[in-house]
């Protein structure tokens, strides 16, 4: 079965440019899910249905990719989660991002992809790697305690590094990073960061 997603970021802009492209491109009315609300937040209400609804075979259409996520990971971790339930995605303004059909060019797009989101976690990574460093010099005592894993200890880098950007809500965080909010949480710990702190944005971004 064929499904559609459309979003705007307010209501008062018009879902119709994204309806009419996807009823043209052959999805039915009664299958497309509709949201508005501003890509920067990860509560996507009827998005949320509609993922929990899609079933091995389905396909997913959007008008354009900026409509669906947030950002590469955000892409990264949609493509790999449809792979593995078996599911197909489509962007009717983007042809290359098309896995409907099993071909090398798909397979090379969603690899490039994949290396663009860890190449964002990398950077992350090292500069927060530098910015440790640099407070090491200073005589600052920072870091997760011994026996964490490498792994492990990236990914509380990653955690920290967001929290005190402070752009994205605990729900972003923990999907970029890939953590459940319990493990976000020990992870502020390991690095220092006080319980007040955390709840201070947890209730400033929802």
């Amino acid at each position: 079965m064929i499904f559609g997603y459309a979003r705007v970021s307010t209501e008062e802009q018009s879902l119709d440019l994204q309806l009419d492209a996807l009823l043209k491109d052959g999805v039915s009315e009664k299958n497309i899910y509709t949201d508005k609300v501003s890509g920067i937040k990860s509560e996507r209400k009827n998005l949320s249905k509609l993922l929990k609804h899609l079933r091995e075979g389905d396909t997913l259409v959007v008008w354009k990719l900026d409509r669906l996520v947030r950002s590469l990971i955000h892409l990264t971790n949609l493509m790999n989660d449809f792979e593995h339930r078996g599911i197909k995605f489509r962007s009717i303004t983007e042809p290359f991002i098309d896995t409907t059909q099993d071909s090398p060019h798909n397979m090379f797009i969603t690899n490039i992809f994949g290396a663009l989101a860890q190449l964002e976690r990398d950077i992350i990574i090292e500069r927060t790697k530098a910015g440790l460093e640099s407070a090491r010099r200073r005589g600052k005592i920072l870091g997760a305690p011994k026996g964490i894993s490498e792994k492990n200890k990236q990914r509380a880098e990653l955690c920290a590094y967001y929290f005190r950007e402070g752009k994205l809500s605990v729900s972003e965080i923990c999907e970029r990073v890939g953590v459940s909010r319990a493990t976000y949480y020990k992870y502020l710990d390991f690095k220092g960061l006080s319980n007040k702190k955390r709840k201070y944005q947890s209730n400033k971004i929802k």
